[in-house]
């Protein structure tokens, strides 16, 4: 296994003298809409984001549109983390798109990367842990430059690792060998796809992106993706296109696992749902829209309390692409940090004994977790 690290970091190091988000053209972005940070919109601000939602009138009482109290009604007096599990990092928001439903606010103009000092960090603090799955995420985390070093690290430490692609960023020039490179090591892709219609997914991600997305798919299936192989398997996402909740999981795999073989002659392993966060550039479509009143009432008439022990904020450790620490990636959008001793957490000081017991921050945006049938990183919950 010493030997193989050496390998696969040597490997790395050659790797990384390019910096792959220097490959993306200026005109080839499915979406050319800006950030709300570059547009200085207030919504790029994480405080207004929350006091946002927390000024809506609804119509429920003051116990229902409170999650705490929401929770805490089913027998929950305070939220903490079960095991760890899953060590999730958002290696940056720079992305070669600017889709509307963006919880992260990644654009090409966002230029938030981690470093290699703070990619160490979080390997000194895996190791640490008994987390068996790495997740990955941005922005298009293929665009960090340490991106490869980290895959390299984690499949050396035993880990399941999952990249989570926009698909698009496979066809970049110096990332077309990408989908290779990630078979070799056995990494899980899980990829964004609205829609296995064009309509629906160019509405959300922009014009033409679903004609790239195909494409993706089909390089990824010709390595061998998608085939029923554990070891390089082919995941999609989906979140709904409109102000509605995710639709049953089971129903809509079988639908697209048909719909994508028919029309495009690809394949995949399994399909997962997610709810759209009210957070964000989601937020920003549902206020223009006028759904933002309507979207809120709709989570929380359809808060489920079997979703509740299932939440990925008990299991998973969110890493900030500045080494910020955070109970879920939506969290981490919203600047909700964690505080350990306290401090706000870092993972240059990580210590899993000041974590394990802390408390779980929430807010009105956790409706959107336990709406329906749940809504996690995994997919639904229940």
């Amino acid at each position: 296994m010493l030997e193989e690290s050496r390998s696969l970091t040597a490997e790395s190091h050659n790797a990384e003298s390019h910096n792959p988000a220097s490959s993306i053209p200026p005109q080839t972005t499915p979406q050319t809409r800006q950030s709300l940070l570059q547009r200085r919109s207030p919504l790029a601000s994480p405080q207004y984001q929350i006091s946002l939602l927390d000024a809506l009138d609804l119509p429920q009482s003051s116990s229902q549109a409170d999650f705490a109290s929401q929770i805490a009604q089913q027998g929950w007096a305070e939220l903490r983390p079960a095991k760890l599990e899953i060590f999730q990092i958002n290696i940056g928001k720079l992305c070669n798109m600017t889709c509307r439903h963006c919880h992260v606010d990644a654009a090409p103009d966002r230029r938030e990367n981690m470093d290699r000092e703070t990619v160490e960090a979080c390997l000194r603090a895996l190791d640490q842990t008994q987390a068996h799955t790495v997740d990955l995420t941005g922005g298009a985390p293929e665009l960090n430059p340490h991106f490869r070093y980290l895959v390299n690290q984690c499949v050396a430490r035993g880990k399941q690792v999952i990249d989570r692609c926009n698909l698009t960023v496979l066809l970049l020039p110096t990332l077309e060998d990408l989908p290779q490179w990630l078979a070799e090591r056995g990494v899980e892709i899980v990829c964004s796809l609205p829609h296995y219609r064009r309509l629906n997914t160019d509405s959300q991600r922009g014009d033409g992106t679903f004609e790239k997305s195909i494409e993706a798919l089909r390089r990824l299936n010709a390595v061998g993706y998608g085939q029923g192989n554990p070891q390089r398997r082919l995941t999609l996402m989906s979140n709904p296109v409109g102000a509605f909740l995710a639709s049953s999981q089971a129903k809509m795999e079988q639908e697209w696992k048909a719909g994508l073989m028919k029309h495009q002659g690809v394949s995949f392993d399994r399909l997962i749902t997610l709810n759209n966060m009210p957070i964000s550039r989601y937020l920003e479509w549902l206020e223009q829209s006028g759904n933002l009143q309507q979207y809120m009432e709709l989570l929380v008439n359809s808060f489920n309390p079997a979703t509740i022990a299932g939440l990925m904020c008990r299991n998973t450790l969110s890493v900030s692409w500045d080494g910020k620490l955070y109970d879920c990636d939506f969290n981490q959008m919203l600047d909700l940090e964690i505080h350990a001793n306290g401090r706000q957490a870092h993972i240059r000081d990580f210590t899993m004994a000041g974590l394990s017991d802390r408390l779980i921050r929430t807010g009105r945006h956790c409706f959107g977790c336990t709406a329906g049938a749940g809504s996690s990183c995994g997919g639904a919950i229940e």
